[in-house]
């Protein structure tokens, strides 16, 4: 672990107290550590500031020693964007987690980027709110992170991703002054908007302490349904239907492969296959309305038996209760960690236009088959956004280490097909360590010279989060 100045450990223990920093072995393995245990980094300090001043001042000092800082959330991400290479400093936010205002009035909820986005889902829900960024981290993952890396999660349909929730941000800026640009204002058109800069820049540009996030009428009633369809093209089919038929009213829909669902079902406990018969392929669709008059029910019923009568699917149920709901959605977010009892899992988090989805998955699990015989594809995602985790369980007869070492080999083949189909190779995780290289492939001249350009104007000398996101 590289030695830091003592000078400057000094300098940042009397700035922060002693409730804001940490050199414990046991508490720098935690943050050292990146969810997926892909990545592991080797801080030797890691920071808690309690607020704004505080990163400022930790900031200044870093700066001058000399130290880089890897800002860090709740540490959920996936793609080693809060991992620390070599003599740099971690700088969590935890401590900075106050919902400082809800505005009904303005739907606004004004927040600290500690806020872990559960405790704004139910600041917001008390209001008689809603703040609509849904993700399977949320219980843990802090709003500054979902801001950093522009989370997407399930209700992007509706309420598109993360960038698209925000009216204002306050941000650290690399040589330790401070951007308030905290606003409820819906229009403002007095020059660049620089709050797009910070978010989905992953603490490279600047450190987000606080922001301004839109709220919306608190959906009065849900109606959730789980179906059977016969192919991704079909379910495309359906979800025009259901685009036309309900007025955009639609919150969710997500696509599952019937080995997804299977394997989810077989391995978390508790957990109810939706329909009796098995299929290839499955949508989840949620409708959620804030007219407590709406019979969302009769509406959805309407669209699958239309959907049955014209074949775009085979068989559905809907959800009859708050427990039937809550099974559906348990399936949908346990197939990430019902995948690690079935071996290695090879992931890629991708996005095409969503009329391009059927052929994204046809191309890729052939080639990726052609690739590994016997591989097992576990495509499923946010459809409905052309977002598909389009992951890959190993073989039953090959060994795990022998099928994580083609880890690259199958990223380049599927991101390949993704870039020919006009897509992105990272739709909602970011690039942080994992994709660098892969950002450089697939990214024009143009587009990397003008990441390069702004990360040279804000931070010249690379002391936010340096060797992330910028190849």
């Amino acid at each position: 672990m590289p030695i830091l100045p003592a000078t400057a450990i000094k300098e940042l223990q009397d700035a922060l107290g002693p409730k804001g920093w940490s050199m414990e072995t046991g508490i720098l393995a935690t943050h050292n550590t990146e969810a997926r245990g892909k990545f592991t980094g080797d801080a030797g300090m890691v920071l808690f500031p309690a607020n704004t001043d505080e990163v400022a001042k930790c900031v200044v000092i870093c700066a001058a020693h000399g130290i880089a800082i890897v800002p860090q959330g709740g540490n959920t991400g996936r793609c080693g964007g809060a991992v620390a290479n070599g003599a740099e400093v971690i700088l969590n936010l935890k401590r900075m987690n106050r919902i400082i205002e809800i505005d009904a009035r303005d739907f606004t909820a004004t927040v600290e980027a500690g806020a872990i986005l559960k405790t704004i889902q139910d600041g917001a829900r008390d209001r008689d709110l809603l703040f609509p960024l849904s993700l399977g981290a949320e219980g843990s993952c802090q709003i500054g992170g979902n801001l950093a890396t522009n989370a997407g999660g399930l209700n992007v349909i509706r309420y598109g991703n993360t960038r698209d929730l925000v009216l204002g941000l306050e941000v650290v800026l690399p040589d330790g002054s401070v951007w308030n640009g905290l606003s409820k204002l819906r229009k403002d058109n007095t020059g660049y908007d620089l709050r797009d800069l910070f978010i989905g820049a992953e603490g490279t540009l600047g450190i987000i302490t606080k922001a301004t996030l839109k709220l919306f009428p608190r959906p009065k009633h849900i109606a959730t349904a789980w179906v059977a369809v016969p192919t991704p093209d079909a379910a495309l089919d359906l979800l025009a239907l259901a685009r036309r038929e309900t007025g955009d009213g639609i919150a969710a829909f997500e696509l599952i492969c019937g080995f997804a669902h299977d394997m989810t079902v077989a391995h978390l406990p508790g957990l109810l296959a939706p329909l009796s018969a098995p299929a290839d392929w499955y949508v989840l669709i949620e409708l959620t309305s804030p007219r407590p008059k709406d019979d969302l029910d009769a509406v959805l019923t309407g669209l699958l038996a239309t959907a049955l009568e014209n074949g775009l699917a085979s068989d559905a149920t809907l959800a009859q209760s708050e427990a039937q709901r809550a099974n559906l959605w348990a399936i949908r977010e346990g197939i990430p960690e019902a995948q690690g009892f079935e071996g290695g899992s090879i992931k890629h988090d991708v996005s095409v236009p969503v009329s391009k989805v059927p052929e994204l998955l046809v191309r890729g699990i052939s080639a990726a088959g052609d690739l590994i015989p016997g591989i097992r594809p576990c495509p499923f995602g946010h459809v409905g956004d052309g977002n598909i985790h389009f992951n890959f369980t190993q073989p039953l007869k090959m060994e795990k280490d022998a099928y994580l070492a083609c880890w690259e080999t199958l990223n380049r083949l599927i991101h390949d097909i993704v870039a020919d189909l006009g897509g992105s190779i990272s739709a909602e995780h970011g690039i942080g360590k994992l994709k660098l290289d892969e950002l450089a492939r697939y990214a024009s001249p143009e587009k990397l010279k003008l990441l390069r350009a702004i990360k040279g104007a804000l931070d010249p000398d690379g002391m936010l989060n340096p060797g992330k996101v910028v190849p």
